[in-house]
């Protein structure tokens, strides 16, 4: 494993030494902590139900919440290195995280009133509730902000929410979800918090995947579900400010999974590469082999480069800031390389691997089944491509 101490003179270029000595100690809990639940995750589709109760007793939830929510008053950044790190040891885990903490808790930080901050940021950042943001719909995934179809209306003192929302990271599991609906069919969108127990509510399934297997992926069923006053979030009609604010910060923290999952893939293949023997030697011997390694290891740090400039530019957005300008370029270009990367990478890593590589019950294979989520998650390579073309030509 690459040295991460504040002596290694590679800090001097990416991390600090406290950032290095955070990262070194979420990679050790996540090693030793989390790893071991991996391979049952991949095989059952089972989900460790303490995980995130576990991670708020760790202090590696609400990570940038202020210290007055519950949170641990640090910045985006460490929220990166976190995901980092989960993404080395068990990916599974890392996409759940980044449901819990930046799509929910994020966006309630950054939008809700102080009332409902301390209504849902304590529990959340303590890890005794769960949060999803519900937002893609079954024809609303790409043009999600003109195709959401999930309608709120006001009845008076409340809401009444009607829909449907499907591929919901959390969505099952989750006790607090933030919900993106529209007033009408011509009208803006609106956000709102939901409690999972709101009458009307209710989880139809959950989806089984290829990859990223454990993490809870469910279809959402809301039919005359009511909601009270207080469950607006961020004024009627406002809901794409809502979204927009928080979808550049997602970008720069799902880099960070990807970053992972490629540090541990390259790890195995050297491995791999010297303890495999063929026509008597090692093939990490053979220059063919070293060809590989050497494209997966460039492609490992320039991703590594990227994802940390992307995230230090999240961290100095302004709450008002995003979907537009730099930091909207900046992390789509992050995202986009680091998801077209991981996949090269992998390609590399199973060919290496050979057929170990194509049998399930690898890690290797667990982890090539997760390369396309981070190609299609938080907006898809197409969606991304177009974003940061539509920001030059400004």
């Amino acid at each position: 494993m690459r040295g991460y101490g504040p002596d290694d003179m590679s800090t001097r270029f990416d991390l600090t030494s406290e950032q290095a000595d955070f990262l070194e100690r979420i990679d050790t809990f996540a090693r030793e902590e989390l790893y071991p639940h991996a391979q049952r995750m991949d095989d059952e589709d089972w989900f460790p139900d303490d995980f995130f109760k576990r991670m708020g007793d760790a202090g590696f939830l609400g990570v940038s919440v202020p210290t007055e929510w519950g949170g641990q008053g640090l910045s985006i950044f460490e929220g990166g290195l976190i995901l980092q790190a989960l993404g080395r040891w068990n990916h599974g885990l890392a996409l759940a995280y980044l449901c819990h903490d930046s799509l929910c808790m994020n966006t309630i930080l950054r939008n809700a009133d102080d009332e409902q901050k301390q209504w849902a940021l304590p529990d959340l950042c303590a890890g005794t509730k769960v949060g999803a943001l519900a937002m893609t719909e079954p024809e609303a995934g790409s043009d999600l902000l003109g195709s959401i179809s999930t309608t709120a209306r006001k009845d008076g003192d409340g809401y009444i929410l009607n829909g449907t929302k499907k591929f919901i990271g959390n969505g099952p599991t989750a006790d607090i979800l933030m919900v993106m609906t529209r007033a009408d069919p011509q009208g803006g969108l609106s956000a709102f918090m939901l409690p999972s127990d709101s009458p009307g509510f209710e989880v139809v399934r959950n989806i089984e995947k290829m990859g990223f297997r454990g993490t809870t992926w469910g279809e959402l069923s809301f039919e005359n579900c009511r909601l009270p006053a207080e469950s607006l979030v961020g004024g009627w009609n406002r809901g794409h400010r809502v979204i927009m604010r928080g979808l550049d910060i997602e970008r720069a923290l799902a880099a960070g999974i990807g970053l992972g999952i490629a540090e541990r893939a390259l790890e195995l293949c050297v491995e791999r590469a010297k303890e495999r023997r063929q026509f008597g030697k090692a093939i990490g011997n053979y220059q063919l082999i070293q060809d590989k390694l050497a494209g997966m290891y460039v492609r490992v740090e320039t991703m590594r480069t990227m994802t940390y400039r992307a995230l230090a530019a999240a961290e100095d957005t302004a709450y008002d800031q995003g979907g537009v300008g730099e930091i909207h370029k900046l992390t789509a270009a992050a995202v986009l390389y680091v998801g077209e990367s991981l996949n090269w990478i992998l390609n590399q890593a199973v060919q290496i691997w050979g057929a170990r590589g194509y049998a399930w019950e690898y890690e290797i294979n667990r982890l090539f089944r997760a390369i396309k989520v981070l190609e299609i998650g938080g907006g898809t390579t197409e969606v991304r491509k177009l974003i940061i073309g539509q920001e030059l030509m400004r």
